[in-house]
């Protein structure tokens, strides 16, 4: 009997072996590698590899380093709450109100229409539609509504909110639409013959039913726009910044040490912020 045991644990461990060894060589890896790089010695003209904390002394003492932070929490927070509404209500409609599977399906997969062309694309096509003698200024000064163009939709914060919503949206509503999707019509029927209403339905049932779609959506958009360096130098003209550009700036420099530094404390930030969720909802049922 333990021989039987013994062999078909060694058959389990041979079957994970080379997945186990693409995680260690491609993700593991590296992440040492950055550990180690991060209390390496700068100079003028060289990287000397030798254990110092300058690093972070250095980013830590910099009141930059807590501004540009709290930048990145600000984009992660306005472009969490606007995806998960606009997910929300979109798996909603797909769910509940169209009734054709293959339509369900075909909706579910235009969502997806974005991602057959590049990030940069996609950012770079809001720039004739935003800017100054765009398509947005112009329609609204043929209507009326503004005297001279808006000279904040392109190149600010506002641009930049938008293209991480329009990036990022579709993360936070085909793990919602899942769950949805497995919730018992019966209940949504029980619910409305005890007399509940639509947004009691919604609070009451749909919402707690959906939390670890909810929670998968939202690990998905915050970890990508906390880690996204190239939307906000494309959307914000380059006079915005967040954690992500301050290590693209750093390696631009050459500066590889006081880059490690940075990318570990983001990531430990964002294992943090994820440990936090994972907390408030066992996303294991979804899986």
């Amino acid at each position: 009997m333990n021989r039987f045991l013994s062999s078909r644990n060694l058959g389990g461990w041979l079957l994970v072996a080379p997945l186990v060894a693409v995680l260690a060589v491609f993700l593991v890896l590296p992440i040492v590698m950055i550990v180690i790089v991060s209390f390496w010695q700068t100079t003028e003209f060289s990287i000397v590899p030798a254990f110092d904390l300058a690093n972070y002394e250095f980013l830590f003492g910099s009141s930059v380093t807590y501004d540009v932070f709290l930048n990145t929490f600000r984009y992660a927070a306005i472009t969490w709450a606007l995806t998960l509404g606009i997910g929300f209500t979109v798996s909603w409609f797909l769910a509940f109100h169209v009734r054709s599977p293959t339509t369900q399906i075909a909706l579910a997969l235009l969502c997806t229409v974005p991602f057959w062309t590049s990030n940069i694309i996609r950012m770079i096509s809001w720039v004739p539609f935003l800017g100054r003698n765009g398509l947005a200024n112009q329609g609204l000064l043929s209507m009326g509504v503004i005297e001279q163009p808006l000279e904040w939709l392109l190149f600010s914060d506002f641009s930049v909110i938008l293209a991480f919503v329009h990036l990022n949206t579709v993360f936070m509503i085909i793990p919602i639409l899942n769950s949805m999707m497995r919730i018992d019509r019966s209940l949504i029927e029980a619910a409305r013959d005890a007399g509940a209403s639509p947004f009691q339905i919604m609070t009451n049932v749909v919402i707690p039913l959906c939390k670890p779609g909810i929670m998968i959506g939202s690990i998905f958009v915050l970890t990508l726009v906390m880690g996204d360096f190239i939307t906000v130098r494309f959307m914000s003209g380059s006079q915005s910044a967040n954690v992500g550009r301050l290590i693209s700036n750093d390696v631009g420099l050459l500066q590889y040490p006081s880059a490690s530094a940075t990318s570990v404390v983001l990531l430990l930030t964002v294992l943090l912020v994820v440990a936090m969720m994972l907390r408030l909802v066992d996303i294991r049922k979804e899986l």
